[in-house]
């Protein structure tokens, strides 16, 4: 149930900055800014305003917005307090505000109560944080349509579909004298094709835009000296890693983000893998397997004068099952070839130079292909990993509704299995410990 109880915290970012603001939510604000400000602002009229504290005197001056409930962010009365954006006049402002009779707000408590007061469902409350997240113009684009309620509607469009099939299941269990071929007679079937196809393309987008808000983290691995660390400085556009002709320089895993086409990538430069006697170069190699098995996809750096060895054979098969493996043929600058991609038995080659950038461009374009990004995708949503559970739960019980083999009980069962999983995605039917776990992610002051 929404609380009753007055919230306030600051909601710009810690720091100095020309601007701060304070914000307050409750029922019955009118009161509470009268005796803040001297006066109770005009609703969603920016008012010039002195932050006064309990013995009169000016804490500090700025711009006061009342939004009266219910028109407001939180469904609440609203108070925005615009001041200078020093540490310490926050704090002071903060305090007043507590003084007043407000508490503390918890991360997320002010976007929780916009949720549990109806302003947005539970999907387009996470999109709040994943826009405030967001690390690529893409990722934004993609909270900002989330946020909009499109991911929401898309969703509700399939519960919809699924509320349909089930009341005329649900009149047929009823009256089954009626009609006892009813499953082929109304086309049950039909339509429930229908309900997957739907679900398997928003199930695309979905998975789409969650490469967009979790990023995707590559491994570059392969034998020592064979041009990882300067492939991670050519993607990188600067020098993060130190480059020698010593084999063995790298010990550590050294981690770079990079944007390609918008979607974040996490590059793992990694010790090079071999047998070795040295401590410090083993600890290395332990941390470069720990990272693999973390990754979405792998580099295998190889010398394109050499060509894959034995050592590399061995590196691949050791490689997680299942985890997507370009294998990179580095330094065609020394052997005058030109860049190329290749398929040689389902596995892809890319040959280029690390050192003079040749051959980048096709590494871009065959990486997001393997990892299941499709270049030039609109009207992605930012899904989560519930999200996309919820929609995996959901397809699983549509497939066993359509193996049922006219057992209508059992059809219907699944069907509202899969309903109770989609409408988890909206919040329409969602346990209170989930809740607590999603807005205890959120920053304080949203």
């Amino acid at each position: 149930m929404p609380s009753t109880d007055i919230i306030a915290a600051i909601a710009t970012a810690p720091g100095r900055g020309g601007i701060g603001v304070v914000r307050v939510s409750g029922n019955g604000l009118a009161d509470f800014a009268l005796a803040l400000l001297g006066k109770t602002p005009k609703p969603r009229v920016a008012t010039l305003s002195n932050f006064l504290a309990a013995n009169g005197n000016t804490i500090d001056q700025g711009v006061a917005l009342f939004f009266s409930a219910p028109h407001s962010y939180t469904g609440e009365d609203v108070l925005e307090l615009q001041g200078h954006g020093g540490a310490a006049v926050l704090r002071m402002v903060l305090g007043r505000c507590l003084e007043l009779g407000a508490r503390p707000a918890e991360p997320g408590e002010f976007t929780k109560r916009a949720f549990l007061n109806n302003k947005m469902d539970l999907a387009q409350a996470e999109s709040v944080a994943d826009l405030i997240d967001a690390s690529t113009t893409e990722a934004a684009k993609s909270a900002m349509r989330s946020l909009r309620g499109e991911f929401s509607g898309a969703v509700h469009r399939l519960v919809e579909s699924l509320i349909n099939l089930r009341m005329l299941v649900e009149a047929m269990l009823d009256f089954p004298e009626e009609d006892i071929d009813f499953l082929a007679e109304s086309n049950a079937f039909g339509q429930l094709a229908e309900i997957r196809t739907q679900l398997g393309n928003v199930f695309r987008q979905a998975r789409q835009g969650s490469l967009l808000r979790e990023g995707l983290h590559v491994v570059l691995i392969g034998q020592p000296n064979v041009g990882k660390s300067s492939l991670l400085n050519r993607l990188a556009g600067e020098e993060v890693a130190i480059v020698t002709p010593v084999a063995g320089t790298t010990r550590d895993a050294i981690r770079q983000h990079i944007e390609i086409e918008g979607v974040p990538l996490h590059f793992i430069d990694t010790a090079g893998l071999r047998d070795t006697e040295d401590e410090v170069e083993k600890m290395g190699i332990a941390r470069t397997w720990s990272a693999i098995r973390q990754a979405n996809a792998a580099l295998l750096l190889v010398d394109a004068a050499q060509g894959v060895a034995p050592a590399d054979q061995e590196i691949i098969a050791a490689l997680p099952p299942g985890i997507p493996l370009l294998r990179i043929f580095n330094k065609i600058d020394l052997l005058d070839q030109g860049p190329r991609a290749t398929s040689d038995d389902g596995a892809m080659d890319i040959y280029l130079s690390a050192k003079t950038g040749v051959g980048i461009d096709l590494l871009h374009d065959h990486l997001l292909r393997a990892v299941g990004w499709q270049s030039g995708s609109e009207g992605l949503f930012m899904a989560r990993a519930r999200h996309l559970g919820a929609l995996h739960e959901a397809e699983e019980h549509l497939a066993l509704a359509e193996e049922c083999n006219g057992q209508i009980e059992l059809f219907a069962e699944e069907l509202r299995l899969a309903q109770d999983a989609l409408s988890s995605i909206t919040g329409e039917f969602t346990a209170d410990d989930l809740l607590g776990e999603i807005f205890s992610r959120f920053c304080i002051g949203k």
